[in-house]
Parts: C-alpha cells; structure tokens; sequence
C-alpha cells in the first residue's frame, strides 16, 4: 500500500503544480497570465522536484507509467508491482487535475480561449502532425528515461537526493525538446487531466483533442522501450552491472 499511496501522492502534486503553472501563464486575469513558455518550463522541473522528493523514500518516484514500465523491463521493479503503480499514478494525475481546475476555476470560466482551458489539462501539438509528434514524444521520453536509469544505476545516490537531478533534466527536455508537443513524456500526466478535462464543467470549453490523445500515451511507452535497449546496450559494451 505505501507504494501506492508515494506514487499517487508524487503525481498528485505533480500535476497540481505542473498544470498549476500552465493554468497561471495561460487563464485570462491569471496573476502570471502571458509568463511564458520558460516559466512553464521551470515550473514543470519545480513540480517534479516536489514530487520525487516526497515519493523516492517510499516507492523509487516513478511518476510515470513509461518509467515504471522501463524499470519492469530492466528487472528493477516486480511486475506484480506494474498495476499498483500506474494505477496509482493515473489517480494521481486525475486529482491533480481536479484541483488545478479547483484553483484556478474562476480563471477557467472567464477564458474564452478553448485552446487556452485544455492546455492546462493535457498537451497538443504547435503542428499537428501525427508521425513527427510520435516521434517527439519518442525522442523526449528515451533522454527522460535513459537518463533517469543512469541516476538510479548502483553507482549513483538513491533515494529523494536524486530529486533535483531529475528536475533539472526535465527542465533540459522542456527548454529543448518542448516545442513541438508540449512535451508530455508521461502517458498518466496527459490522459488522466485529459479525461478530467472531459468531465468537468468549464464554461465554454471545447473538445478534449482525443484525435491527438493516443500519441503522449504510446510515444512515451516507445521511447521508454528504446532507452531500455539503448541501456542494456551499454551496459553489454562497458561490461558494466547497472
């Protein structure tokens, strides 16, 4: 159970704080509203350095069923374990949502823009493109996890330290690799504020871009798949046990 609640706490506060910041620079008469895309960035890495932080002691802090998943296929998590985990972290993304939008929700009603209320939810493409935005989604999520293996690899410091690594490289992909989708990374950061999204009653709101849902969903599990390969590829050149 503790590893169910890290994970649906870590991703909780998460989303609250990642969608938090998109809601601030994004929702008319929003105190940060027109803060730009660099304070999105630096508040995603902030929102996962909160997380992480809370959720390494007790569960590693995936976050992110891409990650979760890499760690099963690397023999570092029980796969008995892969249910609790996203489940957990699809929960955790879905009330994340839910109070961003109680926060902001005033903010969300007076914005006219549907474009606008659905980017504090979810991610969609600047050009929609369905290869070349798998393909983003593909490249961010493979730095996102090979990266992440190499800190927690036996060499490296575990546990809540490894926080502020990962928050800086987030914020690396984000600055980097954002532009062309928003960079989801993260199938439970986009699908269950998306679905939340669907749910909620917000005065003029559009559709919830499900055209669009399937590729932060199965480009983070491609990317996932390929940093693992790449991975175990280094470690059999180095003859190194990570």
């Amino acid at each position: 159970m503790h590893y169910f609640l890290a994970e649906f706490l870590g991703t909780m506060l998460l989303i609250l704080l990642g969608n938090g910041v998109v809601a601030n620079v994004s929702l008319k008469h929003a105190k940060g509203q027109g803060g730009g895309f660099l304070m999105v960035a630096v508040g995603w890495a902030v929102a996962v350095f909160v997380g992480v932080f809370i959720a390494a002691p007790y569960s590693g802090a995936h976050l992110n069923p891409a990650i979760t998943f890499a760690m099963a296929m690397l023999g570092k998590l029980e796969p008995a374990l892969l249910p609790t985990y996203m489940l957990a972290q699809f929960l955790g993304a879905f009330a994340g949502a839910f109070l961003n939008w109680l926060l902001y929700r005033p903010h969300f009603n007076l914005t006219e823009d549907a474009n606008a209320q659905l980017g504090a939810f979810a991610t969609m493409p600047a050009v929609h493109s369905p290869f070349n935005n798998l393909r983003s989604e593909m490249i961010g999520t493979f730095v996102l996890v090979i990266a992440v293996l190499f800190i927690v690899a036996p060499s490296s410091s575990l546990g809540a330290l490894d926080a502020l690594p990962v928050a800086l490289l987030v914020l690396g992909i984000g600055v980097s690799l954002g532009g062309p989708t928003g960079y989801a990374i993260n199938p439970a950061r986009d699908l269950g504020p998306r679905i939340m999204h669907q749910l909620l009653p917000i005065k003029g709101k559009g559709n919830s871009g499900w055209h669009y849902a399937w590729i932060p969903v199965v480009g983070p599990f491609l990317g996932a798949i390929l940093a693992v390969f790449v991975f175990r590829l280094i470690a059999l050149f180095t003859q190194s046990t990570f």
